[in-house]
């Protein structure tokens, strides 16, 4: 009877080999979430040299239009920062480097008066900048699209080549679409940031870089 009972229980080496497999179970885990979490980390310092790597292209030739690439309105103005993308492709504008504007970018909000393209027609406008000098693009909301979209206004007006206006840490992910998109011989035109956080801004082109590349590889 003794026996019997025996053999109907638990076994101590069956309990040994289920709290070993626990153990292995738990430290294999361990051992794939430290690996993830280094190549995420890896993965991020690597996109974060990409786009420290952007620069304006030097020399930079004259082109045919300048595409100011949006961000956010703020109400009827356009945001400090995309005053400064604007700021400085006036700067090029007035230095000759092409003789149209293509503004782009869509509605932010469904309340706002103005697309940011046109919020930036606007601005162009009251710096002295002609009308007729200055295509819209008021659809894209990401800046795919912008490049996408721009590309089409370029085709419609006989345009061949452009020099990509945009801030310093966007200027990489922008040129590797212009060059998906098989712009001609795109050029870029970056500025700095005075009045945005480069830690909260680089971090968020992290993820879109990332999401671009997950694009292109899966899309």
């Amino acid at each position: 009877m003794d026996w019997y009972v025996y053999q109907r229980g638990s076994s101590p080496i069956r309990k040994v080999s289920r709290k070993g497999q626990r153990f292995r179970l738990k430290r294999n885990l361990f051992i794939l979430l430290v690996i993830c979490v280094v190549a995420g980390l890896l993965w991020c310092a690597s996109v974060l040299g990409r786009i420290n790597s952007g620069a304006t292209t030097n020399p930079m030739q004259e082109a045919d239009a300048g595409i100011i690439l949006g961000m956010s309105m703020w109400g009827d103005e356009p945001s400090p920062g995309l005053k400064e993308r604007l700021d400085y492709g006036l700067g090029l504008y007035r230095e000759g480097k092409f003789t149209r504007f293509i503004v782009s970018g869509g509605l932010d909000k469904a309340d706002y008066k103005y697309t940011e393209a046109e919020g930036m027609k606007n601005y162009l406008v009251g710096k002295g900048v002609p009308e007729t000098a200055i295509l819209l693009e008021n659809k894209s909301t990401s800046t795919y699209e912008n490049l996408q979209f721009s590309q089409r206004v370029m085709q419609t007006e006989g345009l061949k080549t452009a020099i990509i206006v945009t801030h310093t840490f966007h200027g990489q992910r922008a040129f590797e679409i212009a060059k998906e998109l098989n712009y001609s011989s795109p050029e870029l035109g970056l500025t700095d940031s005075k009045v945005m956080s480069m830690f909260k801004y680089k971090t968020r082109e992290i993820l879109a870089y990332t999401k671009w590349k997950m694009q292109q590889l899966f899309l």
